[in-house]
């Protein structure tokens, strides 16, 4: 497996705005390594547009090229040790993030248009500051697509079929996948293209899969590459078993699951809210805000208001009683 070409992607810097280099090297590896792919580049947004073979229909893959690290030393390298890839600078003698999220799922798209004689891939700019890119994706590339996976969550284990309060995919296409065998379990997730892509009216299935990151959005960002060979093989094997169109069309969850998925959030949130104020008491709603809303999408600046007020009421009550 090409691990190579991992290490050299993850050596591109390519924070959101600036993704001239990665764009470059995806174009033109894509020219030199696939034969016959028809490649366009939207000139006005940056996003990558490939298609390989001839078919009724394809199925598709998206990834992102941006990265959230917003610096890159000189002498940044590659570090690899039992099976984990991780980023380091000699000269600082600290750790850089990788880029993994999302550079991983653009070497498994990559990968398999190695791999599939028929297969449609996009790449999209400035997913981590609002997905810019898929914003003004081209959609009639994906008119005879029969499904969309993005490989951009990180672990191991993750099949995202629902984010904020829309599912993403229909449950003929879960069944079919198969998640359970691949050790995959459907979840909601956060924000990221394929939702955008529903939002912008796509109607055939779309997942988001975990693809061996850990510590996303951070310097201690690291990859397994056990974790992101489990991922090719799964995306492997529902490109080659799912032959067939998978409609879907975007729309709300039910208003008992939204509910229902709200209070789990905030549930959890409460317990993480209390132990931090333990540790310090000084944080405010906004802090905790700004700490957890990409991993509890569906809770406001207002819901982690209320959360630490009754937090704090709690703490209050437990070291001095009832004083009313």
């Amino acid at each position: 497996m090409d691990f190579k070409l991992l290490k050299q992607l993850y050596k591109i810097h390519s924070k959101s705005g600036y993704e001239g280099k990665i764009i470059s090297f995806v174009c033109k590896w894509v020219d030199k390594n696939i034969q016959g792919a028809k490649m366009e580049l939207d000139w006005n947004t940056g996003n990558i547009y490939i298609t390989k073979g001839t078919a009724k229909t394809y199925p598709c893959m998206v990834a992102h090229l941006d990265q959230v690290q917003k610096y890159h030393p000189t002498d940044f390298t590659v570090i690899e040790t039992k099976d984990l890839l991780f980023g380091y600078s000699p000269k600082e003698r600290s750790f850089c993030g990788l880029g993994a999220d999302d550079k991983n799922g653009i070497w498994l798209c990559l990968q398999c248009l190695q791999k599939f004689n028929e297969i449609k891939v996009a790449f999209f700019v400035g997913e981590e500051v609002g997905c810019v890119g898929s914003s003004k994706a081209n959609m009639e590339f994906f008119n005879d697509c029969r499904f969309v996976i993005q490989p951009d969550r990180r672990g191991k284990s993750d099949v995202i079929t629902q984010i904020g309060f829309m599912d993403i995919c229909s449950d003929d296409f879960i069944k079919d996948i198969t998640p359970e065998k691949f050790g995959y379990t459907p979840t909601e997730g956060m924000m990221t293209d394929v939702e955008q892509l529903k939002e912008n009216g796509l109607a055939i299935s779309c997942i988001n899969i975990s693809c061996g990151y850990y510590e996303p959005h951070t310097d201690n960002e690291f990859t397994d590459k056990n974790d992101l060979m489990k991922c090719l093989v799964f995306i492997e094997h529902i490109i080659t078993s799912c032959t067939k169109v998978y409609p879907h069309e975007p729309g709300m969850m039910r208003g008992y699951d939204c509910q229902l998925v709200w209070w789990e959030q905030y549930e959890e949130m409460y317990e993480l809210v209390r132990d931090s104020l333990i540790s310090d008491p000084t944080l405010t709603p906004s802090d905790l805000h700004s700490f957890y809303h990409e991993e509890y999408p569906l809770l406001g600046l207002d819901d982690f208001a209320m959360i630490c007020d009754d937090a704090m009421a709690e703490l209050y009550y437990e070291r001095n009683g009832d004083v009313a």
